[in-house]
C-alpha cells in the first residue's frame, strides 16, 4: 500500500515562498492568479494492507516527524 502526505502551512502561518511563487507566475503573465500557498508532498511505500492500520501508523508518522502540527496541516491519501 502507498501513503500519500500532502502538507501545507496553516491558513493563518505567512508563507513566503506562496508569494514568492504568486509574484513570479504574475510576472510570467499569468493574470488572475489571487494566492498561492506552497506545501510539500511525501509518499511512502507501506507493508501494511489494512486501511485502519495503515491510516493510523502514517498519521503518528505526520504528528511525530513529518509535519509539525504547530504551523502546519497534513491530509493522507492511502493508495492501493
Amino acid at each position: 500500500m502507498k501513503a500519500r502526505v500532502h502538507v501545507t502551512l496553516k491558513r493563518a502561518v505567512l508563507d513566503p515562498q506562496g508569494q514568492a511563487i504568486g509574484r513570479a507566475l504574475s510576472g510570467l503573465g499569468f493574470d488572475g492568479v489571487e494566492n498561492v500557498r506552497q506545501g510539500k508532498v511525501i509518499e511512502i511505500d507501506l507493508a501494511e494492507t489494512d486501511r485502519g492500520k495503515a491510516q493510523e501508523r502514517v498519521r503518528a508518522m505526520c504528528d511525530r516527524l513529518l509535519a509539525n502540527p504547530v504551523i502546519e496541516d497534513y491530509t493522507v491519501e492511502l493508495i492501493g
